[in-house]
């Protein structure tokens, strides 16, 4: 049985604005993607991989709609697709306890009337799946590790059930023995919750461990696409081989 679409990308491209102003008066604008097609199946973990500055993390937020500059075709399947970001300390309000940050979803939630009883469970649900303990609802994102925020940051984007999730760089800002544990508990999500995942990232290694296929990026275009094993072993383009040589994998 063939596997559905839940992203499906046309030739996009993808602008920021550069404040600098020309001559005319008119701001310049960046092309950052650049004609990219790409799908994304059901129920898979599509990690995109390559350079900080290739255009990984500007994909990813094309495709949510927090940057709308676009040209192209962005298909989605489902409408409440997640994002887990790379630095979860500046993605949780400091100010607010985790059971709040958990619940807040819900309230903001226009297609239900959540009660705080719901909320509560909910949360109380997400806790257990994302392994914290109950206790930690009362506490602080400042008082908890690293480890422990980006897993209230995946807790977040997992409260209203969705579909798909973006995950930008979520273990990049770890240490390799955290990495693994939010690594082994993404694979975890995924198998409970059968949620589609974009994974990016700058570590082929990483990449090789957690995705079905991979694409590689380089300068806002894909440069070669495949299950990471094949890609790995047979890289089609000098830059996956440069890529592969950095990160001390022998193709």
């Amino acid at each position: 049985m063939e596997q559905e679409k839940v992203i499906q990308i046309k030739d996009l491209k993808v602008y920021y604005k550069n404040h600098k102003r020309t001559i005319f008066g008119k701001n310049r604008k960046n092309q950052v993607i650049k004609g990219v097609s790409i799908d994304v199946y059901e129920g898979e973990i599509l990690g995109i991989a390559g350079e900080s500055g290739c255009g990984k993390s500007t994909l990813a937020k094309a495709i949510v709609g927090m940057n709308k500059d676009i040209e192209g075709v962005i298909n989605l399947k489902y409408s409440d697709t997640q994002m887990v970001f790379q630095d979860p300390y500046s993605s949780l309000n400091p100010s607010k306890k985790i059971g709040w940050l958990l619940e807040e979803p819900l309230r903001a939630d226009k297609t239900k009337d959540w009660t705080p009883k719901e909320r509560k469970e909910k949360a109380l649900e997400i806790m257990k799946a994302i392994g914290l303990p109950k206790e930690m609802l009362e506490r602080y994102p400042s008082q908890l590790s690293g480890g422990q925020r980006q897993r209230v940051s995946i807790g977040v984007a997992l409260m209203r059930s969705p579909k798909v999730i973006i995950a930008d760089e979520p273990v990049s800002a770890l240490d390799v023995t955290i990495q693994a544990q939010i690594l082994q508990l993404l694979r975890n999500l995924h198998r409970q919750y059968g949620i589609t995942i974009l994974f990016i990232s700058h570590d082929l290694r990483v990449i090789y461990q957690l995705c079905d296929h991979v694409a590689i990026m380089k300068n806002g275009i894909i440069q070669e696409y495949g299950v990471p094993r094949d890609v790995y072993r047979q890289p089609k383009s000098e830059y996956t081989m440069e890529l592969l040589r950095a990160a001390g994998i022998r193709a």
